[in-house]
């Protein structure tokens, strides 16, 4: 591979998983291809970053990754990619509730067309967040605040999963408790966020 130096003449993690999909050629990877490039990492570069950070890369750069962890989400086809890619955020209740509607939205239009292959998509979606909101709040490093706040949106993933139908309608009621409204003090959308993107290795 003829991989491109940084300017203190070493090379970068990502260029070399660039570099690596472009002489392999690699249109899409599942989990044998990201371990052959993170072994090839660990010979030539003395590094081992995650699978997660390698599907991150080569996801970034056009390949089509098949393969999910709680930081990297479910594959998106190109035909759904327009309506779904990056929608799935939750850095606070506020966007947490937007990324549901349009997940919502994208659901029932799906389901009105008879696109099983979409709803399942939506689905999966859903699932991963509310796996990484739920991995959040179990995490001590994650301020007690946040954590409950993750806790919340883990637990409004797992509602519209089982009561999609009246999820919305329960939003609304939920909002309106007392245990709800004790959780709003101690937000603050400057703390760490809540997205599904892993957290960036360099």
């Amino acid at each position: 591979m003829n991989n491109r130096a940084n300017a203190d003449g070493r090379i970068s993690k990502k260029q070399f998983i660039l570099d690596y999909r472009e002489a392999h050629g690699l249109a899409e990877a599942g989990v044998r291809e990201l371990r052959l490039i993170q072994q090839e990492l660990r010979q030539r570069l003395a590094a081992q970053p995650s699978l997660s950070y390698i599907a991150g890369v080569l996801r970034q750069a056009g390949a089509q990754i098949n393969y999910e962890d709680r930081y990297t989400g479910p594959a998106i086809p190109p035909a759904y990619a327009g309506r779904l890619q990056g929608v799935l955020h939750f850095r606070d209740l506020a966007t947490a509730e937007d990324a549901l509607r349009k997940l919502d939205g994208a659901y029932r239009d799906y389901e009105l067309a008879g696109d099983r292959s979409g709803m399942q998509l939506v689905r999966k979606l859903v699932l991963h967040g509310k796996k990484r909101a739920g991995s959040l709040a179990g995490n001590a490093r994650v301020n007690e605040a946040k954590r409950r706040e993750k806790g919340e949106i883990a637990n409004w993933f797992r509602v519209w999963l089982e009561s999609r139908s009246l999820f919305f309608e329960w939003l609304e009621i939920r909002k309106q408790t007392e245990e709800f409204e004790r959780m709003l003090p101690g937000e603050n959308p400057s703390e760490a966020s809540g997205s599904v993107s892993k957290p960036r290795e360099k």
